[in-house]
């Protein structure tokens, strides 16, 4: 699941629609709102975002963040280091074949640090990660 995916999944819980529903009001349909939503298709594209945030009633901060997590959402990521550091090309390339095995601990201090490099908002506290919502 991406971020975006994540959080359209989210969105759509707490509005309590379902994803037939959704997918109809935004002109898709549910097999690729869901595949969306599970990380099984690229990132949305600007005007699906803004039709997501027209459906939704999404407006300003919010509207924004959702871009955000649409933009940070490619499932399959490409790296270029060229010009970059041996120790940068090597944690890429680690990075790219352990990601699966890396606890999860260990991705969110990572995913942590990344963040407060770029002036991110930290993770929200009590947020629990990698848990699953049962939507259909």
């Amino acid at each position: 699941m991406t971020p975006f995916g994540k959080r359209l999944r989210a969105l759509r819980a707490e509005r309590g629609l379902t994803l037939k529903a959704m997918a109809s009001d935004l002109g898709v349909s549910p097999a690729y709102l869901s595949a969306l939503e599970h990380g099984h298709r690229g990132r949305p594209n600007r005007r699906f975002v803004h039709r997501v945030c027209q459906s939704l009633g999404i407006i300003w901060d919010d509207a924004e963040e959702l871009q955000r997590l649409a933009d940070l959402s490619h499932p399959r990521v490409t790296v270029d280091t060229s010009g970059l550091t041996p120790e940068a090309t090597e944690l890429a390339n680690r990075l790219a074949e352990h990601i699966h095995e890396l606890p999860e601990a260990s991705v969110l201090s990572m995913l942590d640090e990344l963040r407060r490099q770029a002036g991110d908002p930290p993770r929200q506290s009590g947020t629990q990660p990698g848990k699953r919502s049962e939507v259909s």
